[in-house]
């Protein structure tokens, strides 16, 4: 009789975690920071490493960050950013 346990089930590569690094540009200032984060977090993405450059003047800012999540699920998470109201544009970094 064999008995099996998770341990003999190789897990998929989908569901493997991978870093990425996300480089996103959007307006509205230091205002729109709390929203950017907030919406990755709906979405069960912890943010590490996260890093803005806000300057006076300049239309636009950045926001860079690090999240953990499954290879496959980083094209529609970046579908998802670009879509907020706030947002110029997101993209690997």
């Amino acid at each position: 009789m064999s008995i099996t346990t998770s341990l003999d089930i190789p897990a998929s590569r989908s569901s493997l975690l991978v870093r990425r690094r996300i480089t996103t540009y959007f307006v509205g200032g230091v205002q729109e920071i709390p929203n950017l984060v907030a919406a990755l977090a709906q979405r069960g993405h912890s943010v590490h490493e996260l890093s803005v450059d806000i300057r006076e003047g300049v239309r636009e800012s950045s926001m860079v960050c690090t999240i953990l999540l499954p290879g496959d699920a980083i094209e529609p998470l970046l579908a998802y950013l670009r879509e907020l109201p706030a947002v110029v544009s997101s993209d690997l970094a």
